[in-house]
């Protein structure tokens, strides 16, 4: 396939066979930046691991993604009006889910407090299917909607490893000053290495890969990151 000129030249400037600090990274990705947007960052981590698919959790980002999520809430009395101080854009209960029945999906987070999950797994196909089904292990099935809307409207990212055994997440925007991404990346690489299986052996991590949406993949040294 044939590339264009400004990413085959920044790609010639990425040496495959240097483990970059984290630091190190973050100031050659903005200096290959070459698209007239500001782009994202992506971060890619190769697990090994014999039941890959099992691989998955959730992380609060200290800087955030760059990105307001939508948030809904489904729950009954007392609890919408927390909801809705709290700051979570949608709130609601049977009405809320027969309206997603006829297709509505303006939303990227859902929580459900545990007495509406009887109604809420009527769902499953729809918000399953879309990865927004709410979860107790995720957080997302509580009565504590506060601090759930909090960590939602802040950094916080649910992950899961593909069939190939990488988990690819937004950890921010190139705009985003050095340390602000940094701590991103740690916190991120943190969570993962504290959700690692307790049956996983030997080295958990392959690599690991940051690169902005147009630019090239440049490999960190996990090793080196502090935990």
């Amino acid at each position: 396939m044939k590339r264009g000129k400004k990413i085959t030249e920044a790609r010639a400037k990425v040496d495959k066979t240097v483990l970059h600090g984290v630091e190190e990274a973050i100031k050659l990705m903005k200096e290959l930046k070459w698209a007239g947007f500001d782009e994202s960052i992506d971060m890619s981590i190769k697990i090994v691991h014999k039941s890959m698919q099992n691989i998955r959790g959730s992380a609060v980002l200290p800087a955030g993604t760059g990105k307001t999520k939508k948030v809904l809430v489904i729950c009954k009395g007392d609890k919408q009006k927390e909801a809705l101080e709290a700051g979570a854009d949608y709130v609601g209960a049977e009405d809320v889910i027969e309206k997603i029945k006829e297709g509505w999906i303006d939303f990227q987070a859902v929580v459900a407090t545990p007495d509406m999950m009887k109604e809420v797994g009527k769902l499953g196909a729809t918000l399953g299917r879309k990865g927004l089904m709410p979860k107790p292990k995720s957080g997302t099935v509580t009565d504590n909607v506060k601090e759930i809307i909090k960590e939602l409207k802040g950094g916080r990212i649910e992950y899961r490893a593909d069939k190939t055994g990488v988990v690819h997440i937004l950890i921010g925007k190139v705009s985003f000053d050095d340390e602000a991404i940094s701590s991103n990346i740690k916190a991120f690489y943190n969570q993962i290495m504290k959700d690692k299986p307790s049956d996983a052996k030997g080295n958990y991590i392959k690599s690991v890969y940051i690169s902005s949406t147009m630019g090239p993949g440049i490999k960190i040294n996990h090793k080196g990151i502090e935990r």
